[in-house]
């Protein structure tokens, strides 16, 4: 009965590449948390030098389209090279099982001997693997890589811009929308409510302590807009 119950329970769980999801959703985190930074850094550090609302908003606006696609244009370079070297490495992987089948059989039942197979046992799930799909099976093994599932860089280059936005949207429009004599301070609150969820989320995806992202989010967002907005305060003195 319990068995049953055990087997109706997982028979609900999805067997798909969770890592690779928590990892996309890890990078929309980080990108949304640079994106609250960064716009927040320069909206604050240009009201301190001056108090046209044109002026700021103009700064912020830039800072989020040259913000936004200068990570989605990172992350494109990165992971399409990410990709091309995992391409390189799949054909060096069907060339040799193509010219030397026995000894690439031999390499992947040594790894899972490795692991803790018997030998016997692992030269028959090498053998069954190989029979199956041989390059799933020593792509996999040998270098991590499915060769079904390889990173896509356009989507990689969307959800870092999409992320950075929506982060960069929060400082902007708390100092938009507000009046001249709070701005600073609605900008202020706007980062911390938004660091400390993107912090709290970082901690939990990566198990880490609560607490402690949070505390490092913050400050680090507080330093930034204390620097820029006293570095704004000077230029805007020595100029005027």
């Amino acid at each position: 009965m319990t068995e049953t119950m055990g087997d109706a329970v997982h028979a609900h769980e999805p067997h798909e590449d969770l890592g690779g999801k928590l990892n996309w959703l890890r990078a929309g985190v980080l990108g949304a948390n640079d994106g609250i930074v960064s716009v927040a850094g320069i909206v604050v550090g240009v009201a301190g030098a001056t108090a046209d609302s044109t002026t700021i908003l103009t700064a912020g606006i830039a800072g989020l389209v040259a913000g936004a696609f200068s990570m989605a244009g990172g992350e494109y370079v990165s992971v399409s090279t990410q990709r091309d070297t995992e391409r390189a490495l799949l054909r060096l992987e069907k060339h040799e099982l193509k010219t030397m089948p026995e000894a690439e059989e031999r390499e992947l039942a040594q790894i899972y001997e490795d692991k803790g197979l018997s030998p016997e046992l692992a030269k028959q799930v090498a053998r069954e693997l190989t029979d199956k799909d041989p390059l799933q099976a020593h792509a996999e093994a040998e270098l991590g890589i499915d060769p079904d599932n390889l990173t896509s860089p356009w989507q990689a280059a969307w959800a870092s811009l999409l992320a950075f936005s929506v982060g960069a949207l929060l400082p902007l429009l708390a100092i938009a929308w507000t009046s001249v004599s709070v701005r600073v301070w609605a900008c202020a609150l706007a980062v911390v409510v938004g660091l400390t969820l993107t912090g709290f989320v970082s901690a939990r995806l990566g198990n880490a302590q609560v607490g402690r992202a949070i505390a490092r989010n913050v400050g680090v967002g507080a330093l930034t807009m204390l620097v820029t907005y006293f570095i704004g305060v000077l230029f805007g003195t020595t100029v005027g």
